[in-house]
């Protein structure tokens, strides 16, 4: 009877997408300090597992700091993965940059064998190494995650090829997140190619500067040899010593034209390695000072909806819901029905020229009392909505939103 439980024809087999994410230096943050990185990890799988419950997923396996979660579809995993990167790099901005734990993402679909309520196979495996391939803060996910979404979701790609994994017996087409409409670029994984383009130009440039030395040594052993002749004093007949006069007057000539070609092979060698660099690195684009006014209100006017996200209390553990609400001419306005029967939501806020937004939030019962008020603040720009608070009590709260296309003015 056991061999029979385990015979081939046992195995319940299905297809999933499934998304593994990791904490980048984990092992370095917590050798520096452990605590703190414990307690920072903590606050983020807590808002990682409310964003994964709200996309309709389940996360079946944890160990240390890896996370790995089973959706149903293709797109609610790619769209939980940037709605769970953007909320991590809100909550990454309060901690100084050598203490931020950020994760890195893999997103596959493929076949998994099921046992109990964990996921094993393929298609798990290949979700890990994509993970491992992401940048900190970053996505990569599968040729056939890509096929199901780059039609469906507002987001931007960069190709990285066939890439090849370890343990994984096959290629697998692999691309990189670069922009997510509403939540900002995302860390990308640097495209082999160009990695292999850029150390062909650093050898090249390196073969150049050789031939500008060889050439400069040659003109500087013949000027040498020049200034020898001149000074030797042979006891030679006079027919001789003119002929080796008249060499001897030749030779510097030479030298110094050697020292000119070699002057104009050096200057051409440095122009080249110029034009090399800016090929191999493109200037980066100039950033606009942090204290910049945002763009005219208009311009900023719309539905604005996302999760808010709370994190836990003492009777209440961590959730997320999806709200939304309206900008127009610099004021936030909003109300959606509360969990509790008869409780209504009510948003109010103002968003100044420089795109500092100031936000207050409240539950009212039908009786007209007003309960669970709280005050966020954060920012209102390049189509995002980002604010962060607190309850009276101490529970946070995290706002992540962009703005709506078919709200759009």
């Amino acid at each position: 009877m056991a061999e029979e439980s385990l015979s081939p024809q046992a195995l319940e087999r299905k297809l999933a997408t499934i998304l593994s994410a990791d904490v980048a230096e984990y092992t370095r943050l917590m050798a520096e300090d452990e605590e703190q990185t414990l307690r920072t990890f903590r606050g983020h799988a807590e808002i990682f597992q409310s964003l994964v419950v709200l996309h309709r997923g389940r996360i079946f396996n944890t160990a240390g700091d890896a996370i790995l979660a089973e959706f149903g579809s293709a797109v609610e995993a790619v769209r939980c993965a940037t709605e769970i990167q953007a909320a991590l790099r809100t909550r990454n901005d309060q901690l100084p940059p050598s203490r931020q734990v950020r994760f890195r993402i893999g997103v596959n679909l493929g076949d998994v064998m099921v046992q109990g309520k964990d996921l094993l196979g393929d298609g798990v495996n290949v979700a890990a190494r994509l993970q491992s391939a992401a940048e900190p803060g970053g996505i990569c996910i599968s040729g056939s995650v890509y096929d199901q979404i780059r039609n469906k979701l507002s987001l931007s790609f960069k190709s990285l090829g066939e890439k090849s994994f370890k343990n994984i017996p096959h290629t697998v087409r692999t691309f990189s997140i670069t922009e997510a409409e509403g939540h900002g670029a995302l860390p990308a994984a640097e495209n082999e190619r160009r990695a292999l383009a850029g150390n062909w130009a650093k050898w090249l440039i390196a073969a150049v500067l050789l031939f500008v030395v060889a050439g400069g040594y040659w003109a500087f052993s013949q000027n040498h040899r020049a200034k020898l002749e001149q000074v030797r004093v042979p006891a030679e007949p006079k027919r001789q010593m003119a002929e080796r006069e008249t060499k001897a007057a030749v030779e510097p000539r030479a030298a110094e034209d050697a020292q000119r070609r070699a002057q104009a092979e050096r200057a051409g060698a440095e122009a080249a390695r110029r034009e090399l660099q800016a090929a191999a690195v493109p200037p980066e684009p100039a950033r606009p000072p942090a204290n910049a006014p945002s763009a005219a209100a208009g311009a900023a006017d719309g539905l604005y909806a996302g999760p808010i996200c709370y994190g836990p209390a003492a009777a209440d553990p961590p959730r997320c819901f999806r709200a939304q609400a309206t900008v127009s001419r610099g004021r936030i306005a909003g109300q959606w029905p509360g969990r509790d029967p008869g409780v209504t939501m009510f948003m109010v806020g103002e968003v100044s020229a420089a795109g500092e937004a100031k936000i207050h939030m409240h539950a009212e019962n039908p009786d007209g009392t007003r309960t669970a008020a709280i005050d966020l603040a954060g920012t209102l720009k390049d189509g995002r909505l980002d604010a962060t608070g607190s309850f009276r009590n101490g529970r946070t709260a995290t706002l992540n939103w962009r703005k709506s296309a078919t709200g759009s003015r």
